[in-house]
């Protein structure tokens, strides 16, 4: 739920020192090269690579928000209450043999977990997050995150921990999360992961503006086509021989209606009906 800020900040300072993109002859004198020095100069200019590395960064770490940047956009937009009401008990199984499917399911409980922090009852907070250690156990991430989760929860069960120091820590986590389940799981899970988690995210969120009345909060939480660009183009050219058949048609759909939707100058009631519908058919074949 990232801002498109980020993106234009990096790619601002990547584009700050123009000299590295000027033609010759353009703003200050050209200095010459000493004529017994080689030209190495590359195909493409330092700069122009450095763009596109910062965008593709900047791509990818707006797809993983932290958790305290979501929980502080919700609650600016007014709908971050009541959302642990809203997730669906699940029951998954994280002993599948194909684990593109586990990596998605884990997403979707890790956004549970994530976008409940403040109001779940602690129970259910801790359940969702055993969920989420089965998930990524599953995937071979190995016993540092497990061992990380199972601090925050006896922190939980005992009570020492309040909830905004309990969102500090879980944004430890997420920070964790990503570069370890890439390690240890491969490099293709963790778009599957993301995925998961933006598909029950956008669901929930969809739900508690609905719920809420404030369909103008849409405008700056869900409308982001570059992130089902992205999905779409994983799902359609990476994953396309690894997803389960119905699971990848129902996928595909929806990327494709929810890219639609974002893309429109402003949403409506009627799609935030749709992003509901939309999303709850792709969660429900996993």
């Amino acid at each position: 739920m990232l801002s498109k800020t980020l993106l234009l900040a990096l790619t601002l300072a990547a584009c700050g020192d123009e000299s590295a993109t000027m033609p010759p002859g353009a703003g200050s004198v050209e200095s010459k090269p000493d004529a017994a020095t080689p030209d190495l100069t590359p195909a493409l200019p330092p700069a122009a690579i450095a763009v596109a590395d910062l965008q593709a960064q900047a791509e990818n770490i707006a797809l993983v928000p932290s958790p305290a940047e979501m929980q502080k956009a919700l609650e600016k937009a007014g709908v971050a209450g009541g959302l642990s009401a809203l997730v669906q008990e699940r029951a998954f199984k994280m002993d599948a043999e194909n684990k593109d499917v586990v990596a998605v399911r884990t997403g979707v409980l890790l956004a549970d977990a994530v976008l409940t922090v403040k109001d779940a009852p602690k129970e259910k907070l801790i359940e969702r997050l055993d969920k989420v250690k089965l998930g990524l156990a599953a995937l071979g991430a190995g016993n540092d995150l497990g061992a990380i989760i199972d601090e925050l929860k006896n922190k939980i069960a005992n009570d020492s921990v309040s909830r905004d120091e309990l969102l500090k820590e879980l944004d430890e986590l997420h920070g964790a999360t990503i570069p370890e389940i890439k390690y240890e799981a491969g490099e293709r899970v963790v778009p599957l992961l993301q995925a998961g988690s933006w598909l029950e995210g956008s669901n929930l969120v969809s739900e508690a503006i609905l719920k809420a009345g404030k369909p103008e909060a849409a405008n700056s939480l869900l409308r982001q086509p570059q992130v089902a660009g992205y999905f779409l183009k994983y799902v359609q050219v990476e994953g396309a021989d690894k997803a389960p058949v119905e699971v990848l048609k129902q996928l595909e759909t929806t990327l494709k209606k929810l890219q639609e939707i974002a893309s429109k100058p402003a949403m409506t009631v009627e799609d935030l009906t749709e992003i509901k519908s939309e999303t709850s058919s792709v969660l429900a074949l996993l």
